[in-house]
């Protein structure tokens, strides 16, 4: 068993708070989904117009984190998440007054999506991780995608039910509040003396390097864009099922009620999974973990497809679904932190989060494409499974030792 020194168990109140921001960053994003509806039937923007908005927004979230992440890694993560946080709610509080595609593209695939990147994934686990020995880091960053899980579970059945008691504009609105919630808990963020776990020692070469430098050194490193292939299928996927899965109840009949409660459904099942994947991160091989995660995502697609689509199947699929569904991060966090150290670790878990937000771009506006033109998601499915088997295959060649580079002397 792992004794905690007096530096990690000064970190877990940091744990805690940066698990409670991403509760309502992603919270207020997962549900977008269930606003589409009523969003195009307001509007009469269409399907494909939405969708594009929404799958900008997926790639404008990703952009958004490397970016804040090198500001996180040099200023601190408090600034970052306060200037997101307003962004995020002024975002969300402007989409009901939009009626054009490109004033919904700059409300929220623009300034909404930005500002949940300054408060997301990437800044959060990278700035806890700093904090923390590395055998801790899978772990901790469990439990804090966990939060972005609950989130959703606890997001889901609340906006549904303000959607059909308000309308969707007043839920619109409590969403957008709801974000302002993050800036008090930002304080906990701020930068504070760096532990010993964050100093550059000899068994870390890597924390010499500068910032150009190590960049350099995470593009010379094939294990890296493994994890960065594997990560966009992982985007894909699951941008495609919380954006479109509401359309899918619909296309089989069945009330808005089942996608609200499917998508809660996942996020609760992905609080199991998110601790498991960290816990087990500290007992299994990352890659292998990785490899698993991907693989039960296949089978899980390819079984639904061929189930009758009731409100159980789809209940039964959230579950299988939300065991996996975020799980990838924490063992990515993990192979990112032993490859090149914690200095820059924001930036370069940013840049993950980029090919995950590219794949979630595709998967969120394909989706629309593909009911659109095919007035249904089946060859949507078929690709989403396809990608997964693909990403658990990518990440068996990856490597699990340090990068270590030889800083030449001024």
């Amino acid at each position: 068993m792992v004794a905690f020194s007096s530096s990690t168990r000064s970190a877990w109140p940091i744990v805690a708070a940066a698990t409670a921001i991403l509760l309502i960053t992603m919270g207020a994003r997962q549900t977008i989904g269930l606003f589409i509806a009523p969003l195009d039937a307001t509007t009469g923007l269409g399907i494909v117009a939405i969708s594009l908005a929404v799958a900008i927004g997926q790639f404008v979230w990703g952009f958004a984190q490397p970016v804040f992440g090198a500001v996180a890694d040099r200023y601190g993560a408090g600034r970052v998440i306060v200037f997101g946080g307003l962004m995020l709610a002024a975002g969300t509080a402007a989409t009901p007054f939009v009626r054009s595609e490109w004033q919904l593209i700059a409300a929220l695939g623009v300034v909404s999506a930005f500002g949940a990147g300054a408060g997301s994934l990437s800044i959060l686990i990278g700035s806890v991780m700093q904090r923390l020995p590395g055998e801790r880091r899978s772990f901790a960053a469990g439990i804090i995608n966990a939060g972005g899980s609950l989130g959703q579970f606890v997001f889901a059945p609340v906006v549904q039910a303000a959607i059909l008691g308000i309308g969707w504009v007043g839920a619109m609105f409590g969403v957008a509040a709801a974000t302002l919630l993050t800036l008090p808990l930002a304080l906990a963020m701020r930068r504070h003396r760096e532990g010993p776990e964050a100093r550059p020692t000899a068994a870390q070469p890597e924390a010499h390097l500068g910032f150009g430098a190590q960049l350099r050194a995470a593009a010379a490193e094939r294990s890296y864009w493994w994890l960065h292939l594997g990560f966009f299928t992982c985007g894909f996927h699951v941008a495609f099922l919380v954006t479109h899965l509401p359309g899918e109840v619909q296309l089989c009949g069945l009330s808005p009620v089942i996608s609200a409660n499917a998508i809660a459904i996942i996020g609760l099942a992905n609080v199991v999974g998110s601790l498991g994947a960290g816990w087990l991160g500290t007992r299994v091989r990352l890659k292998i973990l990785l490899s698993w995660i991907y693989g039960g995502r296949a089978a899980a697609i390819l079984c639904f497809m061929m189930a009758p689509k009731t409100a159980l199947t789809f209940y039964i699929f959230a579950t299988a679904l939300g065991v996996t569904w975020l799980a990838t991060l924490p063992p990515t966090a993990g192979l990112v932190g032993k490859l090149f150290g914690t200095r820059y670790l924001a930036t370069l878990i940013g840049l993950t989060m980029l090919s995950h937000q590219l794949g979630a771009f595709y998967g969120a506006w394909l989706g629309g494409l593909a009911v659109a033109h095919f007035g249904d998601y089946t060859w949507m499915f078929y690709a989403d499974a396809a990608l997964a088997a693909f990403a658990a295959l990518i990440n068996l060649p990856i490597r699990e030792a340090p990068v270590v580079r030889t800083v030449a002397a001024a």
